[in-house]
């Protein structure tokens, strides 16, 4: 059974597992994401800060991802004091040789699997620095630092894994994980000394919505990261649930699968919209619907419960 009393906070924002005794961070749980948006990324994160948004997700990945552009976008938001950096949670990716374009890769590819994930980070370190002169990577860090996906071995996956955490908590305070399954977030479980604390899926029919691996997630306090959510998913933007809370609570259709995604408890979902006013709404969505669950408990509970339904989460 998903978690359904859901706090001010945890509409907000959830607090992640604390770090070999580093203070516990905090992950909003609208992420601004930045695939495939190219030259314009530097603009639209900038944009997306100034509307409200509090978290960044990219990738040392540039067949799909602009992450230097995404720094300068994100330097821009401090330079203008739209956010401190320790108000910002900012999250990028290792993507292994089989996700890159052999022809531009943030590493060597003959180099071991350590030594990429060393190259990467530090590429990434250099792309997401607080300020513009070249030694402020000096100061630079993540906030989260995902493994793209599994690679080709599981051997192969715990040698990243281990070489992600020789940088925890100074360089990088969390880790997580992307495209897995449940066998293999399992076996990492089991062996890595710094646990994921997140895991990033797309969140649809195809996997039956990852039911048993959000479970999992939810008792080891994992927080899963929901992307794809609107593009794989028009049955369930059009469902009575989803247009039933759209109504009820005065949000877009599009905003209140978001929070019926959040809704199911320890969720964040990934926001990848390009347009000023679909930033402010789906931020605005999230104080409406924490004023709607509050006011009418009762209809929150028979539309979740509706939504919960059609994702599985309840027999």
């Amino acid at each position: 059974m998903a978690r359904t009393a859901m706090s001010k906070l945890s509409w907000e924002s959830h607090v992640l597992r604390p770090v070999q005794n580093a203070p516990p961070a905090i992950i909003p749980t609208l992420i601004y994401g930045t695939a495939w948006k190219k030259d314009q990324t530097a603009d639209l994160v900038h944009q997306a800060i100034g509307a409200g948004f509090r978290a960044v997700d990219t990738a040392a990945q540039p067949k799909h991802y602009r992450e230097d552009l995404v720094g300068d976008g994100i330097r821009r938001a401090l330079q203008d004091g739209y956010v401190r950096r320790e108000d910002l949670h900012v999250q990028t990716k290792f993507t292994s040789i089989n996700g890159q374009s052999p022809d531009n890769m943030p590493y060597d590819p003959k180099t071991s699997v350590t030594e990429q994930v060393h190259a990467s980070i530090m590429s990434s370190l250099h792309n997401l620095r607080p300020s513009d002169p070249s030694d402020s990577v000096d100061d630079a860090y993540i906030d989260m630092l995902i493994l793209h996906s599994p690679l080709q071995t599981m051997s192969q996956t715990l040698e990243a894994w281990s070489t992600f955490e020789t940088y925890v908590p100074h360089r990088i305070r969390n880790l997580g994980i992307s495209n897995t399954t449940l066998s293999i977030l399992k076996e990492l479980f089991s062996h890595a000394t710094v646990k994921p604390a997140v895991v990033q899926n797309r969140f649809y029919a195809d996997t039956q919505f990852d039911v048993p691996l959000r479970a999992f997630c939810r008792e080891h306090q994992i927080i899963y990261q929901s992307f794809w959510t609107l593009s794989a998913n028009p049955e369930l933007a059009r469902s009575d649930a989803v247009q039933l809370l759209a109504h009820e609570a005065d949000i877009p259709p599009a905003a209140a699968l978001y929070c019926l995604v959040l809704g199911l408890g320890y969720t964040t979902v990934l926001d990848g919209t390009t347009k000023l006013p679909h930033m402010e709404a789906d931020l605005a969505a999230l104080q409406k619907i924490e004023r709607f669950t509050e006011d009418r408990p009762e209809l929150w509970q028979k539309i979740l419960g509706r939504f919960q339904q059609l994702t599985g989460d309840e027999a």
